[in-house]
């Protein structure tokens, strides 16, 4: 037997004919007489009688099988939270994406304050002030509502009146920032966990705990079998030593009460993720330590980063050629 199309279960369930005449009078009047662009409406007999229009709205809808990411996504990149299938929702996420990983559009200013223009490369550092154009500022704010995100300020936080910003451009686009401010002191860090003796007694000791270990494990003994249990070490000595310098570099940071002289605080830094490892940071730095006060280039040993993180520690300690930098503190400014 021939099954049915679909179509034929959702025919009028009366005949056409035993449709109700004033209705049919009543659309027959709004096509002769009645406005020309007034859509006629479909009669669908359905147990009672009832008028639709043509025009339907459609709506997506999900199905909710227990994912975790049911309602909200987080972007593993930028870290936005979005909708998965709302188009406006989608589309905020994408050109936020594209900012936080390539770069801030910028098309450039008439009165740009140029402070260096690194050689080889068709990139310019620039420095805004609290009392440049509004243009100019807007450009920043925009520039540290991604930078606050990131590094875990508040809205607004991060900027003061004292603040000077350095924007790095690149290919139009900002890929790269610094915020500078006036500080009076600051402390040196306290070098820690970076001694050879320490790793090396580390070592030993492991190796001594693992070998009276084995000496004191027992024998049992069951009929004519011996089993002896057995030691296994699952970390090696090299993979333990590594272990030991990481907790000591994500650590906390340890610093000297008695506080030194300093000018110059790093506020806050960043670097698009696409264009990091190519020391655009130590640029940044540069700049301002040569632009931040006039005619005068400061030394490293009057400048101090903010308590930073484990990657701006990595970075405070290259770029200072050694492990004991200077942090400042907001007591300090």
């Amino acid at each position: 037997m021939q099954q049915s199309k679909i179509s034929a279960f959702f025919k009028p369930s009366t005949p056409s004919s035993s449709l109700d005449r004033s209705d049919c009078d009543g659309d027959r009047t709004r096509k002769d007489g009645g406005d020309a662009g007034a859509k006629a409406p479909v009669l669908i007999t359905s147990g009672t009688s009832r008028i639709i229009d043509k025009k339907r709205s459609y709506a997506q809808y999900h199905l909710e099988l227990g994912q975790s990411d049911f309602l909200l996504r987080s972007c593993s990149v930028c870290g936005m939270m979005y909708a998965p299938g709302d188009e406006s929702d989608e589309k905020l996420h994408r050109d936020f994406h594209k900012k936080y990983y390539e770069g801030i559009r910028f098309k450039g200013w008439r009165d740009e304050r140029v402070v260096s223009t690194p050689s080889g490369d068709n990139c310019r550092i620039l420095l805004v002030l609290d009392g440049d154009s509004p243009s100019h500022k807007r450009k920043v704010k925009e520039v540290l509502t991604i930078v606050e995100k990131e590094l875990g300020f508040s809205d607004g936080q991060l900027l003061n009146k004292l603040c000077k910003v350095y924007l790095f451009i690149s290919s139009h686009r900002v890929v790269g920032c610094l915020v500078a401010e006036p500080i009076r002191t600051a402390h040196r860090v306290v070098e820690s966990c970076t001694s050879r003796e320490h790793t090396d007694y580390t070592e030993s000791s492991s190796d001594k705990s693992c070998q009276n270990l084995e000496r004191k494990c027992p024998t049992l003994q069951f009929g004519g079998f011996n089993f002896k249990r057995d030691v296994i070490r699952s970390e090696s000595s090299d993979s333990k030593n590594r272990t030991s310098i990481d907790e000591c570099e994500t650590g906390a940071v340890l610093c000297e009460e008695e506080p030194v002289p300093a000018l110059c605080g790093f506020r806050a830094i960043w670097v698009v993720p696409s264009q990091r490892r190519k020391r655009i940071a130590f640029r940044l730095l540069d700049a301002a330590r040569q632009t931040f006060l006039p005619d005068t280039v400061l030394e490293h040993s009057q400048c101090a980063f903010s308590p930073p993180t484990s990657s701006g520690r990595a970075l405070a300690s290259r770029y200072s050629s050694c492990n004991t930098y200077l942090i400042y503190r907001e007591d300090d400014v």
